[in-house]
């Protein structure tokens, strides 16, 4: 009796590789969307930074003005301090005029002595300190913006309008004028002929003489 060898099927060996193999899990949704979400987070970064950027200069300009006009404002404030100051002090100084003009009329006849002297020039002292100068010459030119002529007459001396005589002195502080030099002025004589001309003919006539031929 022939023994009969029962059949198997046999699975016929598949190489590592082939089709048959386990195919690879496809990328999910989320993992796909993971690169242009990164991309539009840094677009909306980049946004985000230039408005700041932007508030920055604006703010920074808001600033800027804002010294600017507070700089033109202390400015303002201390022109406006210094012109008070000085509106005061030549205000006081102009009560005290007529009494240095007595001052100085007792100066010219010899009556300052003692302690009036003493009080006088102490009071000149003092006005020197605050910004007051005393001003007008004899023999200066007259100047109609620092000088009152209150006298006129001719003279054949003078060349131009000039001031002979101050009958009161002028004052001022600094480039404000806070009176006048009043003064007594004398022109040249008219037709006369200008003293440099008369200079130049006396030379010639002295110089000149007969031309020998």
């Amino acid at each position: 009796m022939t023994e009969e060898t029962p059949d198997f099927d046999e699975k016929p060996d598949v190489p590592s590789g082939s089709d048959d193999a386990e195919p690879k899990a496809a990328p999910s949704e989320e993992e796909a969307a993971a690169p242009a979400g990164d991309a539009q987070q840094a677009v909306a970064l980049t946004a985000q930074l230039d408005q700041a950027r932007t508030a920055l200069d604006e703010r920074t300009g808001d600033l800027q003005r804002l010294q600017a006009e507070y700089q033109n404002y202390r400015r303002r404030v201390e022109r406006d301090r210094v012109a008070v100051k000085e509106v005061a002090v030549a205000g006081l100084l102009s009560e005290l005029l007529p009494v240095l003009d007595d001052v100085g009329r007792a100066r010219d006849h010899g009556e300052l002595v003692g302690g009036f002297k003493s009080v006088a020039e102490s009071l000149e002292t003092v006005v020197a300190k605050l910004g007051l100068q005393q001003f007008g010459k004899e023999g200066e030119p007259f100047d109609p913006t620092i000088h009152e002529a209150l006298m006129h007459s001719y003279a054949p001396d003078v060349t131009e309008t000039t001031c002979v005589a101050i009958l009161q002195p002028g004052y001022r502080i600094g480039e404000r004028t806070i009176r006048p030099a009043r003064v007594a002025v004398a022109e040249p004589q008219p037709g006369a002929a200008p003293a440099a001309a008369k200079e130049e003919k006396a030379d010639d006539e002295e110089s000149g003489g007969t031309e020998e031929v």
